[in-house]
């Protein structure tokens, strides 16, 4: 990945894609919010969100209290879409190869007090936190910064990969859970990053699970 694609987003794109992404879903759904407190006010912060839905990542970005830049797929970050989101601070990501500039465009947001998105199963699925990758925990040691877990309810079907969009003005719920902290510049080992991953897994699911919990009628079984 070249440099120039995953340089530091800047703090003004970021509130302006918030309040392009509030007018936008907020319009065509509706959207409710739960737990919003548990973002911290200042300081940097990870979102970690599960992902069912094509619509996830603005849903997060028009609900978080705060302006987010999210590490997304970079094949999205073509023609006037990848200009866009440019525009409003989003990060390209390369799954395959992440780079040295993707990791300082992640560190470089949170070094600076801000909202870093990072999707921690990697992809679109079943959502239930069940797999994640270890970027996660990598940011979260690396920066001390806590670990809010999200779970979205009414994106997309379960298990779905290019899911259904939501149907125009149905409900569609953003969940935050509590902050997981992890000791910052941990990690260093193989060992030590496994551990933190499933020190945070641990924590997503529990939350996923309670929200499950809370609507049976779509997580029926659960």
């Amino acid at each position: 990945m070249s440099a120039p694609d995953a340089e530091v987003p800047t703090s003004r794109g970021a509130a302006a894609g918030r309040i392009l992404a509030i007018g936008l879903l907020r319009t065509l759904w509706s959207v409710r919010v739960e737990g919003a407190a548990n973002v911290p006010d200042d300081g940097p912060v990870i979102l970690a969100p599960n992902h069912t839905g094509f619509i996830d990542a603005p849903l997060l970005m028009a609900s978080s209290p705060r302006p987010v830049h999210t590490l997304a797929k970079r094949e999205l970050f073509r023609g006037p879409l990848g200009l866009l989101l440019r525009a409003v601070g989003q990060i390209p990501l390369d799954r395959d190869d992440p780079g040295r500039s993707l990791i300082k465009a992640g560190i470089g947001v949170l070094d600076e007090g801000r909202v870093l998105v990072v999707f921690p199963e990697g992809t679109r699925g079943a959502g239930d936190f069940s797999e994640l990758r270890t970027g996660l925990a990598w940011f979260a040691l690396r920066s001390g910064a806590p670990v809010v877990p999200v779970v979205f309810s009414g994106t997309g079907a379960r298990g779905r990969t290019l899911g259904a969009m939501p149907g125009l003005r149905s409900r569609l719920d953003v969940v935050f859970g509590k902050p997981v902290y992890l000791p910052a510049g941990g990690g260093r080992t193989r060992a030590a990053l496994d551990a933190a991953t499933e020190q945070l897994r641990e924590a997503l699911v529990a939350h996923w699970k309670a929200v499950a919990a809370s609507r049976p009628e779509e997580y029926p079984g659960e």
